[in-house]
């Protein structure tokens, strides 16, 4: 049996099956073109974001990332794992720094499961990004386990010989229609094998499938053993309907929505095809504006308001919606200062740098709407630029942007010299 393989590439790298810098097996190949034909049948704009496929001599078919990172779990078990494309002036992030930069930035995103691990662990941020996913998975559970499992009267089905609980008459007539001594009963009974319980040995037993690090699947194994006498999910769906979380129930919370993404194959940013593929893919436009929106409110002074995404105003009556994504007032000096993020590489050597002009009208329009002559536009910092961290337009009615280029490697020290400059001057 071949073992499964993890194929790694970096934003916009090119897949061949031979020739180029990543190159697979025609298998393989074919799992993610299928992948590719099905999205552009189904999400044609998830497709157009997240992978292309093209062609390009002598390499002939080429498969191209775009701007989604996360990883791809294909129905043969290999993964493709695509990680940010991170510079500074001067280097390219290496592996462990890239997936370090990642779930550091992940852990601002509203709706990711997990908020409080530490993405400093150098045994972790060795393993393929999957495995740290699940690792993750299996944290909550320990907090979980340690605080208790929760039982509950829940509703059971069973063909029982002594009448309790209420008849189900279909089902009556299904299964006891020669055998009168026995009754097809719904009834209530006290225990753990509530939904909430089923749904997370259900994961269980799908991670002990999926997992390849010793240390998960050895993890896996001793998770397990709290549920042991609690029964798999029959169905899936009704168990995710029908779970409730009671106030004693907090803890579950973090653990449920990974099952929810495990099991249903979902993700924080989703695929939702038939190709039976499990995914953890987020667009880096998305974790850039939330990370640099988060650390911004951190480190503003406390006499400068900041708000993210709002207030929302209109170009015209009504219409073309304008929403900076962060936006800084001091009342007291009357300075309104917009700040808006765009994960794009720049280039010296493009005309304008390589900005399109469509963000540059959009700035200009917020600079009149928002009655600000104060604009920044957040860019990451390439190995192009040697020096320059900051390039300035001007117009004739003193609007002026700034394009400033932000240190990925070493972002937060970045985004605080941003803030300090802009708050102090």
């Amino acid at each position: 049996m071949i073992k499964p393989q993890t194929i790694q590439i970096i934003e916009y790298d090119t897949i061949a099956v031979s020739g180029g810098k990543h190159s697979i097996n025609k298998e393989m190949f074919k799992e993610l073109e299928t992948l590719i034909l099905e999205m552009q049948e189904t999400q044609h704009n998830l497709a157009i974001d997240f992978l292309s496929l093209s062609a390009k001599k002598p390499m002939g078919k080429i498969i191209r990332a775009k701007n989604y990172v996360g990883v791809l779990q294909l129905p043969s078990g290999n993964q493709i794992q695509i990680l940010p494309k991170i510079h500074n002036a001067s280097r390219a992030a290496s592996e462990e720094e890239s997936k370090q930069i990642l779930m550091k930035m992940l852990k601002t995103l509203r709706d990711f499961p997990s908020k409080t691990f530490s993405e400093t662990n150098l045994s972790t941020l060795k393993m393929p990004l999957f495995e740290i996913f699940i690792k993750l998975y299996l944290q909550e559970l320990i907090v979980l386990v340690k605080k208790g499992l929760q039982s509950a009267y829940y509703e059971t089905e069973d063909n029982v010989r002594i009448f309790k609980g209420k008849m189900n008459f279909s089902m009556q007539l299904q299964h006891n229609f020669i055998h009168k001594e026995r009754f097809y009963v719904v009834y209530d009974e006290f225990g753990l094998n509530r939904p909430e319980n089923r749904l997370i040995k259900s994961t269980l037993l799908k991670l002990s499938h999926m997992a390849r690090h010793d240390s998960n699947k050895k993890e896996i194994k001793r998770l397990l053993s709290y549920f042991e006498v609690i029964e798999p999910s029959k169905n899936i769906d009704k168990d995710f309907q029908s779970h409730r979380l009671e106030r004693n129930m907090t803890h579950y919370k973090k653990a449920l929505n990974w099952s929810r993404v495990f099991l249903k194959n979902q993700n924080i940013t989703s695929f939702t095809g038939n190709v039976g593929i499990q995914s953890l893919l987020f667009p880096m436009e998305q974790i850039f504006e939330n990370y640099v929106g988060y650390q911004i409110q951190q480190m503003t002074p406390s006499n400068w308001e900041v708000t993210l995404q709002k207030p929302v105003k209109f170009l015209f009556e009504e219409q073309f919606k304008l929403k900076p994504d962060i936006i800084l007032r001091d009342s007291e000096k009357k300075r309104h200062i917009i700040l808006d993020t765009k994960w794009k590489r720049l280039n010296p050597k493009l005309e304008n740098y390589g900005i399109s002009q469509s963000d540059m009208y959009q700035m200009y329009a917020y600079a009149k709407k928002y009655k600000s002559n104060e604009i920044y536009l957040l860019y990451p910092m390439t190995d192009q630029f040697h020096s320059k961290k900051c390039i300035d337009f001007k117009s004739d009615d003193d609007v002026v942007v700034h394009a400033v280029l932000i240190d990925c490697l070493t972002i937060e020290e970045s985004l605080q010299d941003l803030v300090n400059s802009i708050t102090r001057s």
